[in-house]
């Protein structure tokens, strides 16, 4: 409740607050003081109070002064960064030489007298503990460089010598001949530096020779790669794995394609018959028996020999080929050696070993059994497909 009569303190102490506050109008005052307003301009009055002249303009000449301060500042961060956008412009031309780290690096050292090195290295993102690094080791750098360039005209010779035939196998061997003690990989790495290159003879490695004189089994699939129940049709395929050296190993494999489960596979370093002979062993142990099964081939030599047709005949199995020289007519078998390769070999070209191959190669494919989703069969694994098949089929069988 506002008070009705104000003792003369209060008076005193209200016009005193109002002399040392020249900032605040007489309203601001009376509100903190909770009196009205003109109450207190009355008590003013009558008090004779007054404030300094020339106050407004030193508190209006604050802000100014203020203002002036921020743009000074901003003028100075806008200078800062038109130096920077030029860094930038001028490092750009260093970044298309080659390696981008050891450009930067060349670029603070051109320009660390006018721009110092710890502004350029965070507009670089380096750090200066790597710059410097960098820094100590350029003689040692310099004298591989040299090193480098001394083994290139050697190679250049060499090369030349074997009308530009010669790879990196060979020359090393030359210059290891002339009393160079070089290493293959360091051979490699001067070559491409300098864009040398042997001839090399790019060669399809075919798993599929045919036998003009075999007989030959009908299509019975006519590119219908599926099947309505497992263990009723079957593809059968073989393809090669790279080793380093130009060495092979070869895959034959049965897939059943109901459920695209690898039935049987077997691997050897040759492609005669008892190669695919023993993966349709290895289908006939997984299943049990393949009786009124239909097996579809190529026309490769070891699916039309007697050997493999009289493996068939006496597990009751029907043969079937497709069209000589079509993939698409055993087209279920090249997407599964296509994927078996790209999911082993990770973009590799080769395996550097015979054992790694087959290691791998035994991981995947017993992998590919027992957890690799398949798109076609609702992304599950071929024996998920086939157990789930099972139990729905005994469930059906036992309700009817």
């Amino acid at each position: 409740m506002v008070m009705k009569n104000y003792p003369p303190q209060f008076k005193a102490d209200a016009v005193a607050l109002y002399e040392s506050r020249p900032g605040a109008t007489i309203r601001q005052i009376a509100a903190d003081l909770g009196v009205n307003p003109e109450t207190l301009r009355n008590w003013i009055r009558v008090a004779g109070a007054s404030r300094p002249r020339g106050h407004r303009s030193q508190v209006s000449a604050e802000p100014a002064t203020r203002i002036e301060a921020e743009n000074a500042a901003l003028r100075q961060k806008i200078r800062e960064l038109e130096e920077e956008r030029e860094i930038l412009r001028k490092a750009a031309k260093y970044f298309g030489r080659g390696d981008a780290l050891v450009n930067r690096f060349q670029f603070v050292a051109d320009h660390q007298r006018r721009h110092g090195v710890k502004r350029l290295c965070t507009l670089l993102g380096i750090s200066r503990s790597s710059f410097y690094y960098w820094r100590s080791t350029a003689s040692g750098r310099a004298a591989r460089r040299d090193a480098d360039a001394r083994l290139a005209a050697r190679i250049r010779v060499v090369h030349l010598d074997s009308d530009g035939t010669y790879g990196v196998p060979r020359i090393t061997a030359g210059l290891r001949d002339e009393g160079e003690r070089v290493n293959h990989k360091r051979v490699a790495r001067v070559m491409r530096s300098i864009n040398l290159a042997g001839v090399r003879l790019r060669r399809r490695h075919r798993t599929t020779t045919p036998d003009p004189a075999a007989a030959k089994a009908p299509d019975l699939l006519g590119r219908d790669f599926t099947a309505v129940e497992v263990n009723t049709r079957y593809v059968g395929d073989i393809t090669y794995l790279p080793i380093d050296g130009g060495k092979f190993c070869y895959l034959a494999t049965v897939i059943d394609l109901a459920s695209r489960r690898l039935a049987g596979w077997a691997i050897a370093d040759h492609m005669r018959t008892e190669l695919v002979t023993d993966a349709f062993a290895a289908a006939k142990r997984t299943r049990g028996s393949l009786t009124g099964a239909i097996i579809h081939t190529d026309h490769g030599v070891q699916y039309t020999s007697r050997s493999f047709a009289e493996t068939c005949r006496s597990a009751g199995v029907k043969q079937s080929m497709g069209a000589i020289g079509s993939s698409a007519d055993n087209a279920l078998a090249e997407s599964f050696n296509a994927a078996f390769k790209r999911e082993t070999l990770q973009g590799r070209k080769t395996w550097p070993t015979e054992r790694e191959a087959r290691l791998d190669a035994f991981r995947w494919l017993n992998r590919y059994n027992t957890r690799r989703r398949h798109s076609r069969l609702g992304q599950r694994s071929p024996i998920a497909y086939e157990t789930a098949a099972a139990t729905t089929s005994t469930t059906l069988a036992e309700a009817a």
